[in-house]
């Protein structure tokens, strides 16, 4: 169990550094961001059209959950046993591991521009919007569906977890994939 006042700063803190993160991305060429090291890794903008399809899937189901919640001031989140799950599996670590993406949230091989990048900048936004309507409703109770299965519910608070990790994760990602390009030349 967490407070959810710390729990949200933290969020908030990961989606304002993801957001200086796709800043920075907007500086670089259509070029770089479409560079990749081989034919299996993503490019920097693989990776970020990757999220926007998530974002377009999280965003609206995260504030339809806000906008039907009735008033409540929990001050703590409990993480569910299958949110939690998910969360560790795609929190970043010093090593990423490597995971089985859905056919439909893989960019591999598309030719893409920075709208992407412009893209996924709002959907940070959007995200810091969302945080900062969360200080009545408990993301304990109040669950969403998950974009693999609107059957599965997870905690709200659990799925704003995932959604922030994800983005951070493929962040880090795009930048080693940068790292990678612009040590090889």
């Amino acid at each position: 169990m967490v407070t959810k006042k710390l729990f949200l700063e933290e969020l908030v803190d990961i989606t304002r550094k993801n957001l200086k993160e796709t800043e920075k991305l907007l500086q670089l060429s259509v070029k770089e961001l479409n560079q990749k090291k081989n034919e299996t890794d993503w490019s920097p903008l693989e990776c970020i059209a990757h999220l926007n399809i998530y974002g377009e899937f999280y965003l609206p189901e995260i504030e339809k959950c806000i906008n039907n919640a009735p008033t409540d001031t929990t001050a703590t989140f409990r993480s569910g046993v299958l949110g939690s799950y998910f969360v560790k599996l795609i929190k970043p670590k010093e090593k990423l591991n490597k995971m089985i993406t859905l056919e439909k949230f893989n960019f591999i091989g598309v030719e893409l521009s920075k709208d992407v990048l412009i893209h996924f900048k709002k959907q940070q936004e959007k995200m810091l919007e969302l945080l900062s309507r969360l200080s009545n409703v408990n993301l304990t109770k109040r669950k969403t569906a998950i974009s693999i299965s609107k059957l599965i519910k997870l905690r709200l608070g659990d799925t704003l977890s995932f959604v922030t990790f994800h983005n951070q994760r493929h962040l880090i990602q795009a930048n080693k994939g940068l790292n990678l390009f612009i040590t090889s030349k």
